[in-house]
């Protein structure tokens, strides 16, 4: 079963970055390049904000992932950039440095998890987990008063000129980067009816609930405990050594 899985999430990531590539690519042709003042309109700008609250949450599993800063900060960029273009990449190439037996355990925590060859780079942590509790509290509270704000002052974003090619083109980006947090919720789950009821939260409200399981995930560690258990279900962590991680 983890190799169809493995094999499964691969195809689908591959999809995906080609879909958004081609998104990318006709909306140039088609509504020219995005740098212009006028494409800044308060909703998507506030689009802007709800994505890259998402870029950041999965660059900062690209920092733990990744043996040396200089890689680490070229993928940030990267992220930064190309958006979910990189994310599929990215985890696609993860997939592709799994071992056979790696693949057809548990594909997505040895994906989550740093690869062995860095056991010996033990990187000391950035975050306690009661900063990361604060933080991404923070950054949830950012996107809600950007999202109330935005509501408040420019009315409903379900309007037909609210819609802009480039508007398109970055909700299509956002939602590919929903799909890879939705992936690692479903792994994270017990229960098919917890993940669905998270997913249907993420598709919804974005990044306010991608802080928001965040925060709960890690009022879930102790204080004592490093941050990067936050990406590993209950069972993985009680029931599976830590060698090559952070």
């Amino acid at each position: 079963m983890g190799l169809s899985v493995a094999t499964g999430l691969k195809s689908l990531f591959i999809l995906l970055g080609c879909l958004m590539t081609a998104t990318l690519i006709y909306t140039i042709i088609a509504d020219g390049l995005p740098f212009r003042k006028e494409l800044l309109t308060p909703w998507m700008a506030a689009t802007l904000v709800d994505f890259y609250i998402n870029v950041l949450v999965i660059g900062a599993w690209v920092i733990y992932k990744e043996s040396n800063w200089f890689s680490a900060v070229l993928w940030i960029v990267l992220l930064v950039c190309l958006g979910s273009i990189t994310t599929c990449a990215y985890i696609v190439l993860e997939f592709f440095k799994l071992s056979p037996q790696e693949s057809s355990q548990d594909p997505i925590y040895y994906v989550l998890l740093r690869h062995k060859k860095n056991e010996g780079s033990d990187k000391k942590g950035i975050f306690s987990v009661v900063t990361a509790r604060i933080v991404f509290g923070a950054l949830g509270c950012l996107m809600l008063g950007t999202l109330t704000y935005t509501i408040a002052t420019y009315g409903s974003p379900f309007r037909k000129d609210v819609l802009t090619p480039w508007l398109s083109a970055t909700l299509v980006d956002f939602y590919i980067n929903v799909v890879a947090l939705s992936v690692w919720v479903a792994y994270k789950e017990s229960s098919w009816i917890g993940a669905s009821f998270w997913i249907i939260l993420l598709i919804c409200f974005g990044s306010i609930s991608t802080c928001a399981y965040i925060v709960l995930q890690l009022f879930q560690l102790s204080s004592q405990d490093p941050v990067y258990f936050i990406l590993f279900n209950s069972s993985n962590r009680t029931g599976k050594s830590y060698k090559g991680a952070l």
